[in-house]
Parts: structure tokens; C-alpha cells; sequence
């Protein structure tokens, strides 16, 4: 079995985030975090899992990464030196609204 999927996860991961980063704007009290890239056998789609926090504002993050999709895809292109080169999209990574909603009952119930 190949380690080639990893790798490329791996990659897409690390080179997706420098650009969203770098080129990307949501303010100063949003958090923008890859989780994860899955990416397809033939690697033709990735999906990047992304944690926004605070999680109120995950869809305004998704809607904005989709509306850039095309220059965040050209940008990750140019830096990967591989073919084919997956075509990527967003998918929302809940696990981080249900911690803040976890944390948030706790503080209540220390309040309390």
C-alpha cells in the first residue's frame, strides 16, 4: 500500500493553511484553523476540514473560503509540485462548536 495519499494530506494541509493565512481576512476575533485534508485515490478532489472559532461565525469563514476558491486553488498550484493537483473545497469541522458548547456548560455549572 502506498504512503502517497498521506503525504499528499499532508501537504495540502500544511500549504492550504499558509495561504489562508497569508492571503485570507476575518477579522482579529476569528480563529481560521485545517484540520484535516482527505484526499480522493485518484487525487482529483480534497476535501480541508476547517475549524472556525468562535463558531458563530463558521458560516461567514465557509462562504468567504468558497467565494476565493479559484485564487486560493491557483495560489496552492503554483506551490505544489505534483500532478494532478486535487481541486479542493471546504467542509466545516463541528467537533470545535460542541468543545465551546461543552465549555460553556461547565463554566455554568462552576457558577453554580
Amino acid at each position: 500500500m502506498s504512503n502517497r495519499i498521506p503525504k499528499v494530506n499532508e501537504l495540502i494541509k500544511q500549504e492550504i493553511g499558509k495561504i489562508i493565512f497569508e492571503e485570507e481576512d476575518f477579522g482579529r476575533d476569528v480563529l481560521v484553523t485545517v484540520i484535516d485534508v482527505e484526499t480522493s485515490i485518484d487525487c482529483q478532489h480534497a476535501a480541508v476540514r476547517i475549524s472556525v472559532l468562535p463558531s458563530q461565525k463558521s458560516k461567514v469563514v465557509l462562504k468567504k473560503l468558497n467565494r476565493h476558491i479559484y485564487d486560493l486553488q491557483k495560489k496552492l498550484d503554483k506551490k505544489l509540485r505534483m500532478r494532478p493537483i486535487p481541486k479542493i473545497r471546504f467542509v466545516l469541522d463541528i467537533s470545535g462548536s460542541k468543545i465551546e458548547k461543552i465549555d460553556e456548560l461547565i463554566e455554568k455549572w462552576h457558577k453554580e
